[in-house]
């Protein structure tokens, strides 16, 4: 230890069990049960103890350093300096509490104790701070931002932009299956004449059917935003918790509310898609029909093939087998056209460039013993991706930067598995 001091009495020395210590033994001469019995006081008791030590010819070389008062003046030093280390943290530390307990009284400096109405009003102040809190997360100014991770509005805007976006290319479109009901509706509406033109309704009844659809994500939108609420609302209660009834009836009073706004919520997204439903614009701008359908798709591969934009930056693991060298982190850069990965955020070092087409993403399942989050690109006409890998297995910390990665592969262009999107018909939807 840093402050231990031995004492012994050679028998240890004897028998081989000697331990170094950092500061050292310092022997001493106690009185025995008979110098007890005797009633030998203390000052003769160490007057016999540094006759001892300065007589005797194995310990005379180091008297000095023996004895009781010795021992004494080794301890007191080992106090004071052990007093001189601890105690700038302790002031630290004190200083801390105070600064805290001040400001935890600033906030009670209008109560009196002599007011009747003070309860109401600690009541009122608090609930209406309660209030102030949970606006500020979701409108992103906080006075205590969080630099770990999203949380409150972010969270919010991230579900909108990023998670609702891949939840919608997540739909599998079987083509095969959509051409034949394709077939089947002209060849219905048509009835025993045989048509020139494609129907009107036949193509609004197939179109429709995709729109029916959209209900699954949108409504799947709406409860990942109730369950960031009903989070918001559990960590702006916190300030609460010397009040646990109170913070237990406002917790419970604005997660009714937020589950009763949820209920109405998906009523008016289900009318949405209802009025999408119940009128088809084909005389909108954005509508491009069969004409120039392939004309303005090439068009517009040919425009987002000119600016490399980068989409996003960040750490990811390569899970690869011990036997080719092993999982390792690397910084990766996805643009519009490849994905590269570096030895470090500095950019300098490249490890590889992986260009984007014919690139999918699938999902893949976590090991048992693992704490990583994985998804794997690979390539549709089956060619290596890295090296002699098919595919390339991606590893985060969480589940929520998995599904981050997926959306801004999906801003790349590269599509979850199964997403066979029917080239045939484009239909943007909007209200005439």
């Amino acid at each position: 230890g840093l402050r231990t001091i031995g004492g012994q009495d050679a028998k240890d020395i004897l028998e081989n069990k000697l331990l170094p210590l950092r500061r050292g033994y310092i022997g001493v001469v106690n009185r025995s049960q008979k110098d007890i019995d005797g009633k030998k006081d203390i000052r003769a008791a160490l007057a016999a103890e540094r006759k001892f030590f300065l007589s005797h010819p194995a310990y005379r070389h180091m008297a000095e350093r023996m004895g009781t008062p010795h021992l004494q003046k080794a301890l007191n030093q080992q106090l004071t300096n052990h007093i001189r280390d601890t105690l700038p943290g302790l002031r630290s530390k004190l200083q801390s509490q105070l600064l805290s307990l001040e400001k935890e009284v600033e906030e009670y400096k209008n109560f009196r104790p002599d007011d009747p109405t003070r309860k109401t009003k600690a009541l009122l102040q608090m609930v209406q701070q309660f209030g102030v809190d949970f606006e500020k997360c979701i409108e992103g100014s906080g006075d205590q931002v969080d630099t770990n991770e999203l949380s409150g509005g972010a969270k919010i805007n991230r579900i909108f932009h990023e998670r609702f976006p891949f939840e919608l290319v997540k739909i599998v479109f079987d083509e095969k299956e959509l051409r034949r009901e394709i077939s089947h509706a002209i060849k219905n509406v048509h009835g025993v004449r045989t048509g020139l033109f494609t129907p009107d309704l036949a193509f609004e009844a197939i179109v429709k059917k995709q729109i029916l659809k959209l209900k699954e994500p949108s409504l799947k939108c709406v409860d990942l935003v109730v369950c960031e609420l009903t989070a918001l609302v559990m960590k702006c209660a916190v300030k609460l918790n010397s009040y646990p009834r109170l913070r237990e009836e406002t917790e419970r009073i604005v997660t009714t509310h937020v589950r009763e706004r949820e209920g109405k919520t998906k009523d008016q997204v289900l009318l949405l898609i209802d009025i999408e439903l119940s009128y088809i614009n084909t005389n909108h701008e954005d509508f491009i029909g069969f004409a120039n359908a392939q004309q303005r798709n090439t068009a517009a591969n040919k425009k987002r093939a000119i600016p490399n934009q980068v989409i996003r930056k960040g750490w990811l693991t390569i899970n690869i087998s011990i036997m080719k060298g092993g999982s390792k982190e690397y910084w990766f850069v996805l643009t519009a056209e490849s994905l590269s990965w570096y030895k470090d955020e500095e950019e300098k070092e490249k490890k590889y460039m992986l260009p984007l087409d014919n690139l999918k993403i699938r999902d893949v399942e976590k090991g048992f013993m693992s704490t990583k989050h994985i998804f794997a690109i690979f390539n549709t006409e089956q060619r290596n991706v890295y090296k002699d890998l098919r595919q390339i297995e991606l590893a985060c910390d969480s589940q929520e930067d998995v599904d981050s990665w997926k959306a801004s592969f999906l801003r790349a262009g590269v599509y979850p598995e199964k997403d066979q999107v029917c080239g045939c018909y484009f239909v943007f939807l909007q209200k005439p």
